[in-house]
């Protein structure tokens, strides 16, 4: 990544060069950008945090029937992929005070999204077990970590296929339509698709500082919520060791690199609502920090 430089795990960056672990936007781009999402990428970089839209069942209803809506769910689901309700509401996303002089143009400036629905967010980064059992195999390089440590070595691609799996497997309807031939993945139903997806960047960014304004996610002290460089032994961990952040997800920071559905592009200048990038691009985003990156 960028010439071997190590990127710093705070919450930071949008680019290749010093790179944070929570509002960082990194870019695959060791791939020709057509085939980017096809490319194995390190382990370092890729995992998947899954979004359920199931909510949209109840859009047009009240807040408290949402929410007892959105806890009926996530207490059905607890057994296959615990879930955490977060809320809808007006956000701060991108470069903020806390950051300071660390902050690359492409984050700033910080400006407001707009989520109108409240969702459910993946607890932990999507495990080896849970993987393995939806889609048969284990692409990841540290299987000697467990079933219990996260995926790796998975592309965008495979990432939506497994969420449209996971979907099918429970009754949900598929959120992505796949071509044949893989390349092209569109969300005709948008965000309101009732399955498993990946969350957008305005979703990770959200959920990741927890309805706080903190260094990493859950704490400005490193080391309590993230596995980074120095504590890592060079390696994966088993997910939900370390501190949660306030909504109860764990991981955020750092363990591995996590994707998004947003093509990367310039954030926009102004308020937003329920914001999905760009309408095409070469790359992908994909957000977090992981073992390999620190200090």
């Amino acid at each position: 990544l960028a010439g071997g430089v190590k990127p710093t795990p705070h919450l930071k960056l949008r680019s290749p060069e010093p790179l944070g672990w929570d509002v960082a936007r990194l870019l695959q781009s060791s791939c020709d950008p057509v085939d980017e999402g096809l490319c194995p990428v390190p382990a370092a970089r890729t995992i998947l945090i899954l979004t359920s839209t199931l909510y949209m069942a109840l859009a047009c209803a009240g807040q408290t029937q949402e929410q007892q809506y959105l806890s009926e769910q996530q207490a059905a689901l607890s057994s296959v992929y615990a879930m955490q309700v977060i809320p809808s509401g007006t956000y701060t996303i991108g470069c903020t005070t806390r950051q300071g002089d660390r902050c690359d143009d492409d984050e700033k400036a910080s400006h407001d999204v707009i989520l109108t629905q409240p969702y459910l967010m993946g607890e932990t980064e999507v495990t080896q077990g849970l993987y393995e059992s939806v889609m048969g195999s284990n692409p990841s390089r540290f299987t000697s970590c467990g079933s219990n440590c996260p995926v790796e070595q998975v592309s965008w691609y495979d990432a939506v296929a497994f969420a449209n799996a996971l979907s099918a497997r429970h009754g949900l309807l598929e959120c992505y339509r796949i071509s044949i031939n893989g390349k092209s993945v569109t969300m005709p139903n948008g965000l309101h698709c009732g399955g498993f997806r990946l969350p957008t960047e305005a979703e990770w960014e959200v959920a990741a500082r927890g309805g706080q304004d903190l260094r990493h996610s859950g704490s400005n002290n490193i080391d309590e919520v993230a596995w980074y460089d120095a504590n890592s032994n060079e390696m994966t961990h088993p997910v939900a060791q370390k501190k949660p952040n306030a909504w109860g997800l764990y991981d955020m920071s750092g363990n591995v690199w996590e994707w998004c559905w947003d093509w990367y592009g310039n954030y926009p200048t102004n308020a937003s609502v329920d914001p999905v990038g760009p309408r095409d691009g070469s790359f992908r985003v994909y957000r977090g920090g992981s073992w390999y990156y620190g200090p």
